[in-house]
């Protein structure tokens, strides 16, 4: 029979995943499936994590790969540890050298925006840290994939033929490597249709068998640089020689009774917990539900251009981590909340294409990962015959030397990619995330708040349909948006805006712990072909 994997005229509904021994959620189903196999074969919530990425490089290479960044919050033995696993750019990438070569902005593809790759040494340090299985066990599920081939599922489908469109446009020699590797036959695969890649099977091996090393000092290595050199890019193999991802500790907010935690920069994470943070200082007394989603919006906004003007790599940041969560900042950026929508403006406190994935296990470790290309495949540069799609992370950097977020060798860039986690009393709730750009820290908004003062249970609280602000007083909602809400919303001075497709309003997962029964309760994402399996 004939169908169409990507049409859906009924609406479904999925009820919220309960699990004891353990449990995976990501946004691929034969990811989580390894995931739980690897929980099966007796390895703890890290090694199923590490696998699953690993697994995700390939049966969703249009969101992530295996020169992807990642960032990771993991719990174990009652005490979170964050993982920043972002790489810096290299060391030859100025202003300077951008602009000589004709660049006023940075670009989006091509091999100049592609900064040091930091999944693979991200598997590699959480599996050395508290992994228990041997590393390549993790990454042979992964390899086998990449190998043997798998169907490819209809959100990727989707996305792989908006990236075929995309790379289409580009005549230059250094995109056929991804023609190759990704569309062999001419075209992006059909939904269902089988795709395999030897090279990033090999690629794979090499990384297992050397716990990384191939990736930043062997034949990997080599390999990128020389690809770099060929093409104009500034990546050399001593910046990725040099590279050791950074454990940090995360960063936290009071809300409705709960720690909700993320990386401090260079992620975005700050700008989650800031619009937390003036939510939190709100009097909720009298708040219909207009007032109350109009609220949510407008603090999102608030934090979103706090986000922009001040985060970037810690190091280079002017305000500090306390500044920008200051109880008096943040109470001062709450006032400007009123019945209106505003074109928000940042403030000043120094005066005053990614993938997401859960894990649990019964012994209470979890683990909230999240690792990016950026945008969809991310440069288009794929390295030849190793399946190595680069991301182009450095596409966020500016030009200006001004910026807090100007270009410089060896720095770390304003990063979209946010793991989240909730603790209560010093005991884990549970991990949780929204993939996709700059929805991210929106989508984390949502599901909090969903949950924790809505009362909604994960699943439900990632079928809500969502809202993205865009810029000034725009705000884009989903297609199923409730009409009387969007009226509601205009009428306050939001400029509404209905979006068929939701693809770009995120991709989420959630798992949350009972801590007196051990009950794993999770939901996972119906805006794409994502799967939650407990054990």
């Amino acid at each position: 029979m004939q169908h169409d994997a990507l049409y859906y005229p009924s609406a479904s509904r999925r009820m919220a995943t309960f699990g004891k021994r353990g449990m995976v959620a990501t946004s691929q189903p034969l990811a989580a499936q390894v995931g739980i196999r690897i929980l099966q074969q007796g390895g703890n919530a890290i090694d199923a994590a590490i696998a699953t990425a690993a697994a995700l490089t390939v049966v969703e290479p249009t969101s992530n790969g295996i020169g992807s960044d990642a960032f990771a919050i993991v719990w174990v033995d009652g005490k979170l540890h964050g993982l920043n696993a972002s790489g810096p750019a290299p060391q030859a990438a100025t202003i300077e050298a951008l602009k000589t070569l004709g660049h006023e902005a940075m670009p989006n593809h091509g091999m100049l925006p592609v900064t040091v790759p930091g999944a693979p040494a991200a598997w590699a340090a959480l599996s050395e840290r508290f992994g228990k299985l041997p590393f390549a066990e993790l990454l042979a599920p992964a390899i086998a994939l990449a190998d043997e081939g798998f169907p490819v599922s209809p959100v990727i489908h989707q996305m792989w033929k908006e990236a075929f469109t995309t790379y289409s446009a580009y005549s230059e020699a250094s995109f056929k490597p991804w023609f190759d590797t990704f569309a062999p036959g001419g075209r992006a695969p059909e939904a269902g249709e089988l795709w395999r890649s030897q090279g990033h099977a090999k690629s794979l091996k090499a990384i297992a068998d050397t716990h990384g090393k191939a990736f930043y000092e062997g034949e990997l290595a080599e390999a990128i640089d020389a690809f770099s050199r060929e093409h104009g890019g500034l990546l050399r193999k001593e910046d990725l020689a040099a590279y050791q991802p950074e454990w940090v500790d995360p960063i936290s907010v009071r809300y409705k009774g709960h720690d909700i935690w993320e990386i401090p920069p260079n992620g975005s994470g700050m700008i989650v917990l800031q619009a937390l943070g003036m939510l939190e200082r709100l009097d909720e007394q009298g708040c219909d539900a207009v007032e109350t989603l109009h609220r949510r919006i407008e603090a999102t906004k608030l934090a979103y251009v706090d986000g922009f003007a001040h985060v970037t790599d810690l190091e280079a940041m002017r305000p500090t981590i306390e500044q920008m969560l200051d109880d008096d900042y943040l109470t001062s950026r709450a006032a400007l909340i009123g019945e209106q929508a505003v074109d928000p403006v940042h403030g000043n406190p120094i005066q005053g294409g990614t993938v997401y994935l859960a894990t649990a296990d019964s012994d209470g470790n979890m683990v909230s990962l999240i690792q990016s290309n950026f945008k969809g495949f991310g440069s288009g540069m794929v390295v030849p015959g190793t399946g190595i799609s680069l991301q182009n992370r450095g596409w966020s950097f500016s030009l200006d030397p001004q910026h807090p977020n100007a270009l410089a060798p060896g720095k770390r860039t304003y990063h979209t990619i946010i793991p989240g986690f909730i603790t209560k009393d010093n005991q884990a709730v549970g991990p949780f995330g929204v993939m996709g750009g700059y929805m991210q820290p929106q989508g984390h908004v949502q599901v909090v708040t969903a949950m924790l003062e809505d009362q909604l249970n994960p699943q439900a609280a990632l079928d809500m349909p969502r809202w993205k602000w865009t810029k000034g007083k725009t705000i884009e909602v989903e297609a199923d948006f409730p009409n009387h809400l969007a009226l509601a919303l205009a009428r306050r001075g939001h400029d509404i805006v209905k979006v068929a497709d939701s693809i770009s309003f995120g991709r989420g997962q959630i798992i949350l712990r009972d801590p007196e029964t051990g009950v794993l309760q999770g939901g996972t994402e119906p805006r794409t072909d994502g799967a939650v399996v407990p054990w």
